[in-house]
């Protein structure tokens, strides 16, 4: 009989590595049970920086899947500019909340309930891979599972646009080493980067544009806080 702690492969090793860490799902899916909470980004507005690619001509209307979607005020937008969008996470609740926000709106957004690791993905078949807040919840041993999602999904060609935690940012950026995330078990509420290191993370990709995301004050039409890297890759 075949003991599920033995390791074979590089799969069990990446999924002992997951065990060392709190169970994520079960995490999220309380985070999302209360709508009313006063998260930032629980409001049905599009990131600044997204937004910003369209108008500048730099993103166009293709094939899209959202990475850690939420209840999808990311993919709503970009259903309105006429993607067709695959929107994925781990929380069921998260995704309970994007369907009805999608039913009311009458927008169609392909809402996926699952890990990004476990999706069965054809090759080349996205041309945009959108993910706003999800890679600094990944964790270290996880990364290259991730950029190996990236390159197989990608079309030639394809964009991969990135927002997450600076290092020592107010609303989160732990600056623990990857060795630390182990030892203590933890990703300290998310992991911190620098401009540089995401550049050495994604340098397989062409950089086309990396700045800090511009805060937006609470009544605007677009999301924006500090302390957040924006970034635009191409394949």
């Amino acid at each position: 009989m075949h003991n599920s702690e033995e390791i074979h492969t590089h799969s069990d090793v990446l999924k002992m590595l997951d065990s060392l860490l709190r169970e994520p799902a079960p995490f999220w899916n309380e985070f999302y049970t209360n709508r009313e909470k006063k998260i930032p980004f629980f409001a049905n507005i599009p990131d600044e920086n997204l937004v910003s690619y369209f108008e500048k001509g730099l993103l166009k209307h293709g094939k899209t899947l959202e990475l850690g979607s939420g209840p999808g005020r990311n993919a709503f937008y970009l259903a309105q500019k006429d993607c067709e969008v695959d929107a994925v996470d781990l929380s069921e609740e998260a995704i309970q909340w994007g369907k009805e926000r999608a039913a009311e709106a009458k927008l169609p957004v392909n809402f996926i309930h699952g890990d990004i690791f476990e999706m069965n993905i054809e090759e080349n078949s996205y041309d945009l891979i959108y993910d706003s807040g999800c890679f600094h919840h990944i964790a270290p041993h996880r990364r290259m599972s991730y950029l190996d999602l990236l390159h197989k999904a990608l079309k030639p060609g394809g964009h991969f646009a990135l927002t997450c935690f600076a290092a020592g940012g107010q609303y989160g950026g732990s600056e623990i080493s990857d060795w630390e995330v182990y030892r203590s078990r933890s990703l300290k509420g998310g992991l911190g980067y620098t401009e540089e290191r995401l550049k050495k993370i994604f340098s397989d990709f062409q950089l086309i544009e990396m700045r800090k995301m511009e805060p937006m004050a609470e009544c605007s039409p677009t999301f924006g806080i500090q302390d957040m890297w924006t970034a635009l890759f191409q394949k």
